[in-house]
């Protein structure tokens, strides 16, 4: 994934820094995120989400809001509606460079912001939210103990994740203005509600709110056993799988060609966790799977391993061949399926591999056939096996080249 750093005015005419990760093969859609209350673009969550996205084809911008983060300006003199116009300028940034969010990603407070900011964007077609409140003034939980101190003296210091913030009384007046259920009722977008039932930050009650309250196309799903940022990796990455695969439907995913003299296009496989083996697996921007190790090899086993590709990949072609053929003969088969299983074998022990010395691969098929299949039938679609492209480049070998990338 390649990043680039940049700038842009936010609502007092202060810069906003941001980042805009992008994909490494064609650029198909352009989505916009916005953090948790107090957070940065940077939290572990938003990385992990970013990079997913920019797997499967679609850019993402993340920034800091006003006063937080890399950002200039005095978080003290923003609130929610500061928050929304910071929203409008990124995208209005993003336009400029032709490259207008399709996509809406809020977290939190980020997600009330993201569905109040989306119907004013003509670019974006679809809104999703992450452990996003009903209604902005929720967040005046976070610091309830100083609400009549704020209301009373006009701001006061609360202390936010270990850190120091003041707060004042015209945001607390901004976030009880603002109501999100009638932007909802005419929000006009697809919207994904992301949310975990245990989230003991914003509780799974808003996500029903903002889900009643939204029109259709809409979608709920849970995030289990998540808490509120999303600390943990795999939460971060089951979130990141769901939105890609949500967006897909909604937003002007087209494949690029694919190269020459490479029909099924490229298949990108590119490191998730560079402390572990877990590693994405594009082909191009729909379909996203992932390659792990065992936890006994010292992987999270989050996918399949390297080996289990192959074997899948020998089986679905086995499966495809010996289907593609009954259908033609108008055979009887109403299922097939088949297991295959690696090991590494002496050539000795191999009766085709004659030619060869020590310590070979050995792929073993089992195929069943099920229907009402004569002997001869069952014959013959055992020999069809045999054709399958992929058995065929194994049994032949591949000639693989390498090259360094730019």
């Amino acid at each position: 994934m390649k990043t680039e750093q940049i700038t842009f005015k936010g609502h007092s005419g202060e810069p906003l820094a941001a980042r805009l990760d992008l994909p490494e093969g064609p650029h198909l859609a352009t989505a916009l995120f916005a953090h948790c209350f107090t957070c940065s673009k940077d939290i572990p969550a938003a990385r992990r989400i970013a990079a997913r996205l920019a797997q499967a084809g679609i850019a993402v911008m993340r920034f800091d809001f006003t006063g937080l983060g890399h950002s200039a300006g005095e978080f003290e003199n923003t609130h929610f509606t500061s928050n929304v116009a910071d929203l409008h300028l990124a995208a209005k940034a993003l336009a400029e460079r032709d490259m207008a969010p399709s996509l809406l990603i809020g977290h939190s407070l980020g997600g009330a912001a993201v569905l109040a900011a989306a119907g004013d964007i003509e670019s974006v077609k679809a809104v999703a939210t992450i452990g996003a409140p009903s209604d902005p003034a929720h967040v005046a939980h976070n610091f309830k103990s100083e609400i009549e101190s704020i209301e009373r003296n006009g701001q006061a210091k609360v202390s936010l994740g270990g850190r120091p913030f003041t707060i004042k009384r015209g945001f607390l007046d901004d976030i009880r203005a603002n109501k999100l259920e009638p932007r909802l009722a005419k929000l006009k977008r697809a919207l994904l509600v992301l949310h975990a039932p245990g989230d003991d930050i914003v509780g799974i009650d808003n996500a029903s709110k903002i889900w009643l309250a939204a029109k259709h196309p809409k979608s709920f799903v849970t995030l289990d056993t998540a808490d509120h940022l999303l600390t943990r990796a795999s939460d971060a990455e089951y979130a990141a799988e769901v939105i890609a695969s949500w967006a897909g439907r909604y937003l002007d995913l087209k494949t690029p060609a694919a190269p020459i003299g490479a029909p099924e296009g490229v298949t990108r496989v590119s490191e998730a966790d560079p402390t572990g083996f877990l590693q994405d697996v594009n082909a191009g921007p729909k379909h996203h799977t992932l390659a792990d190790e065992p936890l006994s090899y010292g992987g999270t086993d989050q996918g399949l391993t390297p080996y289990q590709f192959l074997a899948a990949g020998l089986g679905a072609c086995t499966s495809m061949t010996i289907r593609m053929y009954a259908r033609k003969k108008g055979w009887p088969l109403s299922h097939v399926s088949v297991d295959v299983t690696h090991d590494k074998v002496h050539a000795s022990d191999c009766e085709t591999c004659l030619m060869q010395e020590g310590r070979i691969d050995h792929l073993h098929r089992a195929i069943r056939l099920e229907g009402d299949l004569d002997d001869a039938q069952r014959a013959r679609l055992l020999e069809i096996a045999d054709k399958c492209p992929v058995h065929k480049t194994l049994e032949s070998g591949a000639h693989v080249t390498t090259v360094l990338a730019a």
